[in-house]
């Protein structure tokens, strides 16, 4: 089941739409380990991890996380998918909390004030240790389950239960904020879009430049300023996390090579090593055998 996902899988921009009106979105359980996803989204987001050791990029901040993970990220803050290159098996929770419950009904309250500190403190982000982390991940993981109802008091409960503790760090000392306009932010959407659908063929970088109506050098200064890597990296990044998919399909390394937008063979196993840290007929071997 999980290869399946794996193989279905392709960037999903996190623009995020529900005709819910339910101010809480559950992710139950995503695989985007093969991807690169660097995002931001206005809802704050809750998510917990474990069985993985890997990257926590958020804002400005990166560390290393080790088994599991419990992190609040406050509203548009960019964020690396923490499964990001995770090869073992793992199991996430994400909650996107819509701005509209901060605003409406938190900051209206006064008997959810300590909620509203809590969502105050997220603009630092938020990463919760000991007792706190196990005690949540346990309750997050049973959220898909629950009656519309139910869903909706144990969020509440969980949200008042991490808002008491004093088991977590902020991953910035200041508040972070979001330098980019609601007119950037659906620039740099535009540039995953094309990405996305044009990743077979070349992508010359005067095309995306002028997509954003920049010169080629502003343009890589501001994609490396906004999404932490080049263009040439997020490219590839992306090609790759294609080609696994393709490898796991039974397509050729070959084949897999030139749909996936690169025009060198050698050139393609030189990412694909750079990028997984095993070449593909490697990578198409361990899959098998782990198939078996």
């Amino acid at each position: 089941m999980a290869i399946l996902l794996y193989l279905r899988m392709k960037i999903q921009l996190e623009n995020i739409h529900s005709d819910s009106k339910s101010p809480f979105r559950l992710l139950h359980d995503p695989k985007l380990n093969h991807l690169f996803y660097w995002h931001f989204h206005p809802e704050f987001e809750l998510v917990y991890i474990e069985g993985a050791s890997a990257t926590r990029h958020v804002g400005d901040h990166i560390s290393q996380f080790t088994d599991s993970d419990l992190v609040l990220i406050g509203s548009n803050i960019p964020h690396l998918n923490f499964d990001h290159g995770v090869t073992t098996s793992y199991r996430k929770e994400v909650l996107h909390i819509k701005p509209t419950f901060k605003q409406s009904i938190i900051a209206q309250m006064p008997e959810l004030q300590s909620l509203d500190r809590l969502m105050e403190l997220s603009k630092y982000g938020l990463a919760f240790t000991g007792a706190t982390k196990t005690e949540v991940g346990k309750r997050m993981k049973k959220l898909h389950m629950l009656t519309s109802f139910e869903f909706f008091m144990e969020i509440l409960s969980i949200l008042r239960f991490l808002a008491g503790s004093k088991e977590f760090e902020l991953l910035h000392s200041k508040p972070f904020v979001n330098r980019y306009s609601h007119k950037e932010q659906a620039r740099i959407r535009e540039i995953y879009a094309l990405i996305d659908e044009r990743y077979q063929n070349k992508i010359p970088l005067e095309e995306v430049a002028a997509l954003c109506n920049l010169s080629k050098p502003a343009f890589c200064r501001y994609f490396k300023k906004t999404t932490g890597t080049t263009f040439t990296n997020f490219l590839n990044q992306y090609r790759i996390s294609q080609a696994k998919r393709l490898l796991l399909l039974g397509k050729n390394i070959s084949e897999t090579c030139y749909e996936c937008g690169f025009e060198s063979l050698s050139y393609f196993n030189r990412i694909f090593k750079k990028v997984t840290q095993e070449n593909p007929s490697e990578f198409k071997r361990r899959h098998v055998m782990l198939s078996r």
